[in-house]
């Protein structure tokens, strides 16, 4: 279990003007600005829960995760998570976690993938029948047997990732960081790694906390949203109930045969050419079935589907709501 209560981090960064004069000066009397990378977030992350740790850039995410494993030491706060004080406990902490980060490898660069995973097993002193089982599981589900001897340069991104994700689980953690790990990736690569998460989670109960841009790894892969912005934690709450609540419009899409649709009040049109239409339907003020009755008759209906706004959109709707 992850319990992370009233923590707090400060970065002191040096600013300047621009011109030589002003850095010269800066040689000599530095300006700092302080800035508040976490401002007393709590939260408390169950074994076996899938979460999606989001916001913009600059929100607190990075600093959170370095925090949660051990890299950052808090100004204020306490965290616990399995027991362990992860900055006081490192070395036994580090044993129950993986992480991934997309844009850098803990693979060595020059060297085949086992390679790599042998001086993983090393450095985690991982028992040789319990890496030889985990080691034949993760080629297996990742489909590693063809690459696993080719130097880590020569691998594609969507080939690297896979390796990664194989690395971090190595030494059977409890905790699986994951920091964009479909960036760059292609539609067949995300949807093999996503599978895997959610196999791995399933299996092994392994707790995942995901910070990503892409919200369709966050509707694939987690039940429950942590939205971050300005340091500050400003949700909590089940993805399906974040739709609920902020899902106050349907998308209606039309195909049909006639001069035009004249929409009525609570219906925009977003698009209307080559007779297929998409309405969206303002749900304080008409409901779907008035909607559709109107356009049925105004027009020869031949196909009509109905939608939600996309995750993106309700995401970006909570940036807008929360100012961040």
């Amino acid at each position: 279990m992850i319990q992370v209560k009233h923590i707090s981090k400060t970065f002191q960064v040096s600013r300047r003007n621009a011109g030589f004069s002003e850095a010269f000066k800066a040689l000599f009397h530095k300006q700092y600005e302080c800035i508040k990378a976490l401002d007393d977030i709590s939260f408390t992350i169950a074994d076996g829960e899938m979460v999606g740790y989001i916001g913009p850039n600059g929100a607190g995410k990075s600093s959170t995760i370095k925090v949660l494993s051990g890299i950052l030491t808090p100004d204020t706060g306490s965290c616990i998570i399995n027991g362990r004080v992860p900055w006081k406990e490192r070395i036994e902490h580090v044993k129950e976690i993986g992480v991934v980060f997309g844009q850098r490898s803990q693979l060595w660069w020059d060297v085949p993938v086992i390679d790599s995973f042998e001086l993983l097993r090393d450095i985690y002193r991982i028992p040789s029948v319990i890496y030889r089982n985990n080691l034949e599981e993760l080629v297996t589900l990742l489909n590693l047997e063809q690459i696993i001897r080719t130097p880590a340069r020569q691998l594609s991104l969507g080939q690297r990732m896979r390796c990664e994700i194989a690395a971090s689980l190595l030494h059977s953690p409890k905790i699986l960081f994951l920091d964009e790990p479909t960036i760059g990736l292609d539609a067949v690569s995300k949807l093999a790694v996503r599978d895997f998460i959610l196999e791995r989670n399933k299996k092994h109960n392994t707790t995942v906390i995901l910070t990503t841009h892409d919200m369709q790894d966050i509707e694939t892969l987690t039940n429950r949203i942590l939205l971050i912005g300005k340091g500050k934690i400003l949700m909590d709450g089940q993805l399906d109930e974040i739709k609920r609540q902020h899902c106050n419009s349907k998308r209606l899409t039309v195909e049909y045969e006639g001069k035009g649709i004249r929409t009525m009040e609570g219906l925009r049109t977003i698009k209307d050419e080559k007779q297929q239409a998409v309405f969206d339907v303002d749900l304080s003020r008409i409901t779907v079935s008035e909607a559709i009755s109107d356009i049925s008759e105004q027009v020869e209906v031949k196909d009509i589907s109905v939608g939600g706004p996309s995750i993106d959109e309700i995401v970006a709707g909570l940036y807008q709501e929360y100012k961040i």
